[in-house]
Parts: C-alpha cells; sequence; structure tokens
C-alpha cells in the first residue's frame, strides 16, 4: 500500500526556518517525480517545487526561489523542503506527492493532476 507520512509543519515567525518531511511506504521514492504542493483557503492547490527522478530538473515556483529547498534522502524513502526566511504568503497546507511518471515536464507539469499518491498534508503558519 503506497504510503505518505507528513512532519514537520508548525506556526513560525517571519524570517524563521521550518522543515517539512515526508517519509515514503510500499514504493520507491527515487524511481518517483516528486513534489511539494500548497493549498489555502478558497484557492486550488498549487506546485511549490518539484523534481524529477533523477534529481536532475528542479522546479520552484517564482516566489519561493532562493529560499525553499526540495530534495529526498533514498537511503530513508523521505523527502524534504527546507524553508528557509519565510513570510506570511507562505502560509497554507502542504502536501507530498510522487509521479510514477518521469516522462514529465516539471517546469511546466508541476501540477496536481500529474502526481498520484499524496500526504495528508501539514499546516506551516507563518505569524508574528
Amino acid at each position: 500500500q503506497l504510503q505518505f507520512v507528513e512532519s514537520g509543519g508548525g506556526l513560525v515567525q517571519p524570517g524563521g526556518s521550518l522543515r517539512l518531511s515526508c517519509a515514503a511506504s510500499g514504493f520507491d521514492l527515487d524511481e518517483s517525480v516528486i513534489g511539494w504542493f500548497r493549498q489555502v483557503p478558497g484557492k486550488e492547490r498549487e506546485g511549490v517545487s518539484c523534481i524529477d527522478s533523477t534529481d536532475s530538473r528542479i522546479y520552484y515556483k517564482e516566489s519561493v526561489k532562493g529560499r525553499f529547498t526540495i530534495s529526498r534522502d533514498n537511503a530513508k524513502n523521505t523527502m524534504y523542503l527546507q524553508m528557509n526566511s519565510v513570510n506570511p504568503e507562505d502560509t497554507g497546507v502542504y502536501y507530498c506527492a510522487a509521479s510514477p511518471w518521469t516522462w514529465i515536464n516539471i517546469q511546466a507539469n508541476c501540477v496536481p493532476p500529474f502526481f498520484r499518491s499524496w500526504g495528508q498534508g501539514t499546516q506551516v503558519t507563518v505569524s508574528s
């Protein structure tokens, strides 16, 4: 059974840092395109960052470039999103996801329809 367990969300002050983790079971992350998505009330879920199965191509939403870093640890079958210099606009529920379709052009398709396995979501709130 494919499963993700997310952790690391919480309340953080503007300018602070947070690391989200997503442990996978039932499949190998190193064979998947993986991504982090964010959803806020009243808006569609959007791609924050995606990385291809070879870790050679990475997409970041413009507003998080230079602040967020996506990564994976294949030995732990876990993916991460390091969030630095956060601001209130980063607030939302963050979801990890994986896609078995390694042909995805992540620069254009870091969007929910291309992803099949999802974490349960973790709330990130940036507030003073």
